[in-house]
């Protein structure tokens, strides 16, 4: 039996809080630059998880919002975030928020937006944010085109059976163009990456929602894969894993 969207990541979070990289502080110099943002500006985190995306706003003067509806990525991103005063944990979905009408001036996204219903999605957002307010969606979207470890990776990925059906590369600019209509939306790029040893790079596998059962075959198959893998492009132990952090920014 499938999960539910929001109950796919419950056994995987602490894979997550340990192996999944933050966001790079170019995302909040771009914001800064292009969208208005600034210290004073409230957030509202969607799909917030252990918390890694709600920190950068955070470590910027933001006060945030971090709404997941999963109670143990939640109850870790409380963990994690314990020492912000601006940090407000939240009990919603994107599609029922709890928050506030017109109580936030940034609605943004990571790693989330995937899983959410647009049209519903789409009213909440409307709903919370404030005249002028603006949608970030932002993934750390894997190199698979230029890197040559992410290529082989990808083909390994590619074998799982829930992968493909999942992926956030399965959103591409017409939904985003759709869900954002009539607005236009702006994209940017930044350049991001994590440095994994062996150990590391089977974490990062593991604390995505498709990975097999680590009891299964299936799963030490793919294990000896990456390890297969790794062996090829290593330098003394350890890969570069790169990513393009992948930015759509549009005005509610």
């Amino acid at each position: 039996m499938k999960l539910k969207p929001t109950e796919r990541f419950t056994s995987r979070v602490e894979a997550y809080v340990k192996y999944r990289p933050s966001y790079p502080q170019t995302l909040i110099d771009y914001l800064k630059s292009e969208a208005g943002l600034k210290s004073r500006d409230i957030i509202a985190d969607i799909g917030s998880g252990t918390g890694l995306l709600t920190k950068l706003f955070l470590d910027n003067g933001n006060k945030v919002y971090a709404v997941e509806p999963n109670k143990s990525m939640r109850d870790a991103a409380e963990n994690f975030l314990k020492d912000y005063q601006n940090f407000i944990s939240i009990d919603g979905t994107a599609e029922t928020t709890n928050l506030e009408s017109g109580s936030v001036n940034f609605v943004i996204a990571g790693q989330a937006f995937h899983w959410f219903e647009p049209v519903a999605t789409k009213q909440e957002f409307k709903r919370i944010a404030r005249n002028s307010g603006k949608v970030a969606l932002i993934w750390n979207d894997r190199d698979t085109e230029h890197d040559p470890f992410q290529i082989e990776y990808e083909v390994v990925l590619m074998r799982l059976p829930e992968y493909a059906e999942v992926t956030h590369k399965n959103i591409d600019e017409a939904k985003i163009a759709s869900f954002v209509s009539p607005s236009q939306f702006k994209t940017a790029a930044f350049a991001h990456f994590q440095i994994l040893d062996f150990e590391s790079l089977i974490g990062r596998l593991l604390s995505s929602s498709y990975c097999p059962d680590e009891k299964s075959e299936q799963f030490f198959e793919t294990k000896n894969e990456l390890q297969r893998i790794f062996n090829k492009h290593q330098t003394n132990g350890l890969i570069h894993f790169n990513y393009k952090t992948i930015l759509y920014l549009a005005e509610l």
